[in-house]
Order: C-alpha cells, then sequence, then structure tokens
C-alpha cells in the first residue's frame, strides 16, 4: 500500500510539472507575441519570473521542507510528521496526507510568532540580515534554464528568467552577497556566541569560493562562454552528441555533459556549494555542541527567512549543476534537435505541440532537480558533522589544489582536441578512478579485515591463543606474560 502511494504521488508531481512548464511556455510566446506587436520586448522573461522563481522554485523548496523530514524518518526508520491533520473537511479529517499540513502549520506559526529584538541590537542591520541571506541565494535561478530554447508564434522563447551574457560571474557575485546576510547576523545580535557563529560561517563561505570558481573554470574553457541560457549557452551546447547513431528518427550517443568532460570539476563545484549553504556536514557554524548559530536571537518570520533561504539554496544549487553539468533540459544520451525535428511545422496548432514538447523537456529538468535535491537530504543525514579545522583544510588544502591541476589538464587537452572527444575519454577514465576508489575498502578497513582473518585462522587452528589461553587458567584467569611489570 505504502508503495502504491508513493508511485501515485511520484506521478501527480510528473505530471503537475509536466503541465506547468506546458502553461509556462504558451503564456511565455503570447504575452512575447502580444507585446513585440506594440513595440515591446522581454514579455518572455516576465512569465518566467513569475512561474519558474516565485512558483516552482518557492514551491519545491517549502516542500522540501516537510520532505526533510519525512526523507530523514523513512532513512532512520522512523515515522516521521504525520500528526497535523486536516480534520475540518469530512472525508480529510482522519487521513495524514504525507505530512503536508505541517506546512501550513509550520507558516502560520512563523508568521504569528512575536519577532522578538535584543534591546542591544542594531535595529537596522538586524532587520537587514534575513533580507539578505534570502535575497542573493533566490536570485542566482535567474540565469538557469528550465527548458530548450523553443519557437512559437514565430519569436524565441528562451526558458529562463533572464540571460545575460556574463551568466556564470553574475553567479559568483551575487553568491558572495549572501556573507552578508550571515556576518550582520551574528554582529547586529549583540550575542557572544551569535558573532561566533557569524564569524565562523563567513569565514567557511569565503574560503570555498575560491574552489568553487575554479570548478568550472573547466567548463568555461571546453565551451567558450559563461553564459547558461539560450542557444548558445552551455545548457544547449551540451545536447550535442559526441559519439550518435540513427535509431529510427532519433539520435542517441554519448552527449558532452559537463559531468562526463569534468567529472572532478563537477566533483570540486558540489563539494564547495554544499559547503556554501552551511549544511550538514558543513554545519559547524551551528553546531549545537560547540556552538549555537548566527541567527540565535531571530525568531517569528525572521528565523523563518534563514530557513527558508537553506531550502531554496538547495532547489538552486540542483538547477545549477543540472544546466552546467547534467544537460539542462535535454533527455540522457538523446538529441535534443532529433525529437523537435519530428514535431509538424507551421499554423496554430504546432505552436500547441512545440509547447507540449518544451512542457515534457521542462518536466525532465525539474525531474532532474529533485533527484539532486534527495541527493543533497541524503548526504545531509548520512555524514556526520565535520570539524572546523576539517572544513579549511578540505577547502584550502584538498579542494583547491585538485582544481588547478584540473584547469591546467583541461586546458591541455581542450588546446590539443577542439572537438572535446579527448577531454570527454580522460573524463570517463576519471569516473573510472572515482569508482575504484569508492568501492575499494580503505587501509584501515583492510587492517580490520587481515586482524579479523588472522584471529579467526588462529582460533581454527588451534594455536597461539590457546597456550596464552590455558597459562592464564592455570594462574587463576590472569595472562603470565604481564608479570614481569611486577620487577
Amino acid at each position: 500500500m505504502r508503495a502504491l502511494n508513493v508511485s501515485i504521488g511520484i506521478a501527480v508531481i510528473i505530471g503537475s510539472l509536466f503541465g506547468h512548464m506546458t502553461v509556462t511556455y504558451l503564456a511565455a510566446g503570447w504575452l512575447e507575441n502580444l507585446l513585440q506587436e506594440h513595440g515591446l520586448k522581454g514579455g518572455g522573461f516576465i512569465v518566467n519570473i513569475l512561474s519558474l522563481m516565485l512558483a516552482v522554485v518557492m514551491i519545491i523548496a517549502t516542500l522540501l521542507t516537510i520532505a526533510e523530514r519525512k526523507w530523514s524518518a523513512l532513512m532512520q526508520d522512523r515515522i516521521g510528521p504525520n500528526r497535523a491533520r486536516l480534520s475540518i473537511l469530512p472525508v480529510l479529517g482522519k487521513m495524514p496526507l504525507a505530512g503536508i499540513p505541517h506546512i501550513l502549520t509550520d507558516v502560520f506559526k512563523m508568521l504569528t510568532k512575536e519577532a522578538f529584538r535584543p534591546a542591544g541590537a542594531n535595529a537596522f542591520l538586524f532587520k537587514l540580515a534575513p533580507m539578505l541571506a534570502f535575497a542573493p541565494v533566490f536570485a542566482l535561478f535567474a540565469i538557469v534554464p528550465a527548458g530548450p530554447t523553443l519557437t512559437l508564434w514565430g519569436k524565441p522563447i528562451i526558458m529562463a528568467p533572464a540571460n545575460p551574457d556574463f551568466g556564470l560571474l553574475f553567479m559568483f557575485a551575487i553568491a558572495s552577497l549572501a556573507v552578508y546576510g550571515t556576518s550582520l547576523a551574528g554582529w547586529s545580535s549583540n550575542n557572544k556566541f551569535a558573532l561566533l557563529g557569524g564569524v565562523r560561517a563567513s569565514s567557511q563561505m569565503i574560503s570555498y569560493e575560491v574552489a568553487l570558481g575554479l570548478s568550472l573554470v573547466g567548463m568555461m574553457m571546453a565551451f567558450s562562454t559563461v553564459r547558461l541560457a539560450g542557444d548558445t549557452g552551455m545548457a544547449a551546447l551540451q545536447e550535442k552528441l559526441l559519439w550518435s547513431t540513427k535509431v529510427g528518427g532519433l539520435e542517441i550517443g554519448v552527449p558532452q555533459w559537463g559531468f562526463f568532460l569534468q567529472p572532478l570539476g563537477f566533483l570540486l563545484f558540489f563539494a564547495a556549494a554544499f559547503a556554501e549553504t552551511k549544511r550538514a556536514p558543513f554545519d559547524t557554524p551551528e553546531g549545537e555542541s560547540e556552538i549555537v548559530g548566527y541567527f540565535i536571537e531571530y525568531s517569528g518570520m525572521q528565523f523563518g527567512m534563514f530557513m527558508i533561504s537553506e531550502f531554496v539554496e538547495v532547489v538552486v544549487l540542483s538547477g545549477v549543476l543540472v544546466a552546467i553539468f547534467f544537460g539542462g533540459s535535454s533527455i540522457p544520451f538523446v538529441s535534443t534537435e532529433s525529437v523537435l525535428a519530428l514535431l509538424p511545422t507551421g499554423g496554430d496548432w504546432p505552436n500547441h505541440t512545440t509547447a507540449l514538447a518544451g512542457g515534457f523537456f521542462g518536466m525532465v529538468f525539474w525531474v532532474k532537480v529533485v533527484l539532486l535535491c534527495y541527493l543533497q537530504l541524503v548526504i545531509r543525514w548520512t555524514f556526520p558533522r565535520f570539524r572546523y579545522d576539517q572544513i579549511q583544510t578540505l577547502g584550502w588544502q584538498i579542494l583547491l589544489p585538485i582544481g588547478l591541476a584540473n584547469v591546467f589538464v583541461s586546458g591541455a587537452l581542450i588546446l590539443w582536441d577542439p572537438s572535446l572527444r579527448w577531454l570527454t575519454l580522460f573524463g570517463f577514465a576519471e569516473l573510472a578512478v572515482i569508482a575504484f576508489l569508492t568501492v575499494t575498502p580503505n587501509r584501515q578497513k583492510r587492517r580490520e579485515a587481515e586482524a579479523a582473518e588472522h584471529d579467526h585462522g588462529g582460533h581454527g587452528h588451534g594455536g597461539g591463543h590457546g597456550a596464552d589461553d590455558h597459562a592464564a587458567d592455570a594462574h587463576g584467569g590472569h595472562n603470565p606474560v604481564p608479570a614481569l611489570d611486577a620487577h
């Protein structure tokens, strides 16, 4: 029964994403066409801002607040939150509804709870800090394409809230502003524990920004662009197949995804960006055992902005990873152009057919995003918290040197073979090495296994320990070997 409910829930989510993205393409094309008839532009971007950022990103981030508790309960063999019920409805009164009513109770609690401010706190900076923690994270999704660029009513529709030429540079610049939110939250609270948490958080975020930038240099060199959306963006360029064959009307093969070209860059970016979120195992700024946290003095909706900013950052990080390393909205190992070539052209009805195709590709994008969100939550509930010195060592002594080496090797391979095939083969070799190191037990486990095998062999052959055991029995249960200490 539980498997059936989960399957129904997954089907509902996928269907909702497909319908939403189809409507988004139609609305963006219609508004863009309408405004251009009056000499104006940008109607598609307006629809994308409302549909993608204010709707999908915020809804997924809100659902993650309950999904994290439900998924963590599933991993830890617990029930999880299921006590909030819609008792006012006779049909749904006795149904837990997967704990979703907890979201309503949490929102109502944060909106109605008193916002307390310490007497010695700086009022302006104290109120500004939650905004600076939330706004930069939310604005990062502006450059992420959630679907391919399609032509509707003769107008190209870029499925992204914005498409600047400086896409990745915008991401680095805006992401760095989040440091001010954590720093101001700790300093303006006039609390020593909050100040220590703010200093620790800002130091951690600044440390990993260097590795974060280096991890994407290889992708910038491979595609010669910092743009993410549009026909010349990284997401669209990854749809090209390096080795392909025709199967019917479709072209299938190995795409030039960033994960294949730069697997090491993906690991570096994922680790650095995960540390930027300050979530476990990188949550030392909020470690309860040693420090309380930089927003200890916040309550009500101000605390809610800090909390929801973490889940928005999870969604945005997943979207950026999909756009840079996992082919954006493209179907794995299938050429997007070959799929779109099968659609009819001309007339008004093909516009709706194109929108349906855009809805399908947009659904593929968001499914990838949800899977990466799940991966982040699994990591958060699997690994214990790192020590602060371990976090700094990882950033400066491991990620930074590996990032520099990756840049030099990637640049040499790109100069040698601009078709990126040798870079892809080198990426496959890196993936093989990473898989081998992952499945191979470390030195400590090998020593434990050898010791266990040695002990088992010793007992099995009646040697070694047997003589000591008999001697111990003869001396009243004490082993005579340590008798040398009596001298």
